[in-house]
């Protein structure tokens, strides 16, 4: 999907070179923490553990690549990979049910929490100039989770792949020509779960065609279905260099 989303923003490119701007954004860092991660699987049967208190995760580098296209001064499309895989390992205080299987005390598990992501975004800025831009518009999520639990005994897991639209926002403010105050993500609630992923941070324009940026990212979110009950909050030191072609 994103391979194909990439090809369409370069084909638009090469068709209108004069009002069209094609941008790169590779970012990367360290997952630092979890606030929380709670998982019941299945939501009816299950336990309730939650990995960020019972379990240690170490620092985990991440990386996610953003294509973007810009038409009519006003118009972005962005098409995004951004693949994250955790792992938490020690021992629960308690014997959990997972997925059908008891997970002992006495055992040491290993936890292997991933949620690649890929996403399709359109998004009008209603503020643009030399100062502010301003704008949202929507996102196409295909979330793909997979929740691995392993010890000596035993070994079983529980995939999940799913569409989820969400709220795409951007706002930025250039106090001068080569610094940038940024804020964006994409962002929903409903009745069965919620989703935000979330940077703020700063920018460096080193030149015409090169940035550089620095932040903080938050991935917060969940679901609570018949299936699954799953809840966490990944915090991320990130950085990233953007490019204008």
């Amino acid at each position: 999907m994103l391979s194909r989303a990439l090809l369409l923003i370069l084909l638009f490119t090469s068709t209108r070179p004069v009002l069209a701007q094609l941008r790169l954004d590779i970012e990367g860092g360290l997952v630092f923490g979890t606030n929380y991660n709670k998982v019941r699987i299945p939501n009816k049967g299950g336990t309730l553990v939650n990995l960020a208190k019972q379990l240690e995760i170490n620092p985990k580098a991440f990386y996610r690549i953003r294509g973007g296209y810009t038409f009519g001064k006003r118009h972005n499309i962005s098409a995004l990979y951004a693949p994250l895989t955790v792992r938490y390992n020690g021992s629960f205080r308690e014997d959990v049910n997972f997925n059908g299987i008891l997970f002992t005390t006495s055992q040491h598990t290993t936890v292997f929490y991933k949620f690649n992501s890929y996403r399709l975004t359109y998004r009008y800025d209603f503020i643009s100039n030399a100062r502010w831009t301003l704008g949202a518009g929507i996102t196409g999520k295909i979330r793909d989770a997979d929740v691995r639990f392993k010890n000596e005994s035993n070994d079983t897991h529980f995939d999940n792949v799913g569409f989820v639209p969400l709220i795409n926002f951007y706002a930025s403010y250039k106090p001068s020509y080569r610094w940038n105050v940024i804020l964006e993500g994409d962002a929903l609630a409903a009745k069965a779960g919620r989703a935000e992923d979330i940077f703020a941070g700063v920018a460096y324009q080193v030149n015409p065609k090169l940035g550089i940026k620095l932040g903080y990212r938050v991935v917060e979110g969940g679901a609570d279905t018949d299936e699954i009950y799953n809840f966490n909050w990944i915090n991320y030191a990130s950085a990233g260099v953007l490019l204008s072609l």
